[in-house]
């Protein structure tokens, strides 16, 4: 095949660049003897355009050499700053370069760009230059958001995942979606509607945003994920994303100052993120899934997984979060019943007791249930007690405006505590209205549903069975954790909740005969009528690079 023939293919890849980007075509590069002319200097329409394969590996080139300086000058800065004490000049120098060479994948292959995202979000909390997204109104201001890495790198997907979806539906390449993702789209329109009664616009624009990104990486795995290739690619990625958080960990822990916080008596770990609660709902999620996983891999991976699991379950103990280790437990429990797994429920109790002898910290914790503490005390108290009293403090800020909401994210700016309500559904209806409590309802109920009728839908023993049974129960972890904690906007835990309900959403929909997702139409290439069924492979296969 030639080099135009290559390319040629390569535009017509469904994940390619968005259409209009077109490669160009190699014409009038002969020279005017070839075609009857002398050999002088050749006419202007000889010259090789642009987009011929003749130029393309110049500008590549020429692309790769001033990435590379760039990059460099950006390390330079940045170590600069760094020896200064300044985190702020240090960090987005190189956030910048990154995103520059993401948006370079983002645009000529879109499934890798989604897979490194996948692989490498749980690390980007590591350079967060604000404060905690809760009870911290001084550094966690919008502008400090904004600069944030993370809130850079939500925006690029964002904007990638337009373009693609456009390229998508423009090209007729279009699948099926689900009413989950109906009820996701409704709940950040509500999101959206809610900010024209802020006091706060831009601080709430920013969280809507944020939601924005966990709705849109559904929406895109969605359409990505159309067979089995896809799915085990996505799973790997996923899984791949817990390497740095374990290993910075437990390299702290080596050194014998692992990440941590202080909360009243007791010394939490944080992991890469800013709190120990993030780290414990992002370790509870991947914990459930991977047991549901466990049976159906092979030999050699079972063995790995068994060590994730291990340390993992020791690190989320280690967090003291009692809402996560709750809502892990009882998500366990969701999937040994779905899967029929006597032997893990008895594990289950064995490891709960082994955990309370090991880590006495943790009885002490649970402990801590029943002592009385007012609304705005000491951060050890977050007891039953005190969240009663603070939800009875921000119930009554909706009255103002009980249809739409507040705003998101206003609740810690209406109250003498500064704090989130520590109860999605309470921050659903305070924040964006009875419009939006009802399509978080939804979004809830439809997750569960997602999960239960996947694991239902394949043979017992197969991986989508597997998947099933891992979506609902992360699907219950998450119902059960939103009744005690913020957990919606929570972009680093919520875009592996989606991840694996989009895992999900393909056992339910695809065909069990052939195991691919059928798209919902085909134009052909010119426009016209829909391409024969036989034409099928081009489109909803596992390739979107």
């Amino acid at each position: 095949m030639t080099r135009t023939a290559s390319a040629a293919a390569a535009s017509s890849s469904p994940g390619g660049a968005p259409s209009g980007s077109g490669t160009g075509t190699a014409h009038g590069t002969g020279s005017g003897a070839a075609d009857g002319g002398t050999r002088g200097t050749p006419a202007a329409e000889d010259l090789p355009a642009a987009g011929t394969p003749a130029v393309r590996p110049r500008l590549a080139r020429a692309a790769s050499a001033g990435l590379a300086l760039v990059a460099v000058a950006a390390a330079v800065v940045s170590g600069l700053a760094a020896a200064d004490g300044n985190k702020m000049i240090a960090v987005l120098p190189l956030a910048a370069v990154v995103a520059l060479a993401l948006a370079v994948l983002a645009m000529t292959r879109f499934a890798s760009f989604v897979l490194l995202l996948l692989a490498f979000r749980s690390s980007v909390d590591l350079f967060k230059l604000s404060g905690a997204s809760a009870g911290n109104t001084a550094t966690n201001t919008a502008a400090a958001r904004g600069l944030d890495p993370s809130s850079i790198l939500a925006m690029l997907f964002l904007l990638a995942s337009i373009m693609w979806l456009v390229s998508q539906y423009a090209s007729g390449r279009r699948l099926r979606g689900s009413g989950l993702r109906l009820a996701l789209v409704v709940f950040v329109s509500a999101a959206a509607i809610s900010t024209l009664g802020s006091d706060r616009p831009a601080a709430s624009a920013l969280e809507v945003l944020r939601i924005l990104s966990v709705v849109m990486m559904f929406v895109v795995l969605e359409q990505l994920i159309t067979d089995r290739v896809a799915l085990v690619r996505t799973l790997l990625a996923t899984y791949a994303g817990m390497v740095v958080p374990i290993a910075y960990t437990l390299f702290g822990m080596l050194l014998g100052s692992p990440a941590s916080e202080v909360k009243g008596s007791f010394t939490r770990i944080t992991g890469p993120f800013s709190q120990s609660n993030t780290f414990a709902r992002y370790l509870a999620f991947m914990i459930v899934f991977g047991v549901a996983l466990y049976p159906v891999l092979n030999r050699r991976l079972k063995v790995v997984m068994v060590g994730v699991l291990g340390v993992s379950s020791a690190l989320l103990v280690l967090t003291l979060t009692r809402g996560a280790l709750l809502a892990a437990v009882v998500g366990v429990v969701v999937v040994a019943v779905a899967q029929r797994r006597v032997r893990l429920l008895v594990a289950l109790g064995l490891a709960a007791v082994v955990a309370l002898v090991a880590v006495p910290e943790l009885g002490a914790r649970f402990a801590t249930l029943g002592t009385e503490q007012a609304v705005g005390g000491r951060p050890t108290g977050n007891s039953l007690e005190w969240r009663l009293g603070y939800w009875s403090e921000v119930l009554p800020l909706a009255n103002e405006n009980p249809v739409t909401g507040i705003g998101l994210n206003m609740t810690q700016y209406g109250t003498d505590a500064e704090k989130q309500p520590h109860n999605d559904f309470v921050r659903a209806y305070v924040e964006t209205g009875l419009f939006g409590l009802g399509a978080y309802g939804a979004m809830h109920l439809l997750l569960l549903r997602n999960g239960w009728l996947a694991s239902r839908g394949a043979p017992r023993g197969t991986l989508e069975s597997a998947v099933g049974a891992g979506a609902l129960g992360t699907a219950v972890c998450f119902t059960l954790g939103s009744l005690g904690a913020n957990v919606m906007s929570n972009v680093v835990s919520m875009w592996y909740l989606v991840a694996f309900a989009a895992a999900a959403s393909y056992v339910v929909r695809r065909d069990p005969a052939t195991g691919v997702v059928e798209p919902v139409m085909l134009r052909s290439r010119d426009g016209g009528a829909p391409a024969a069924s036989g034409a099928r492979p081009e489109v909803a296969g596992a390739r979107r690079d």
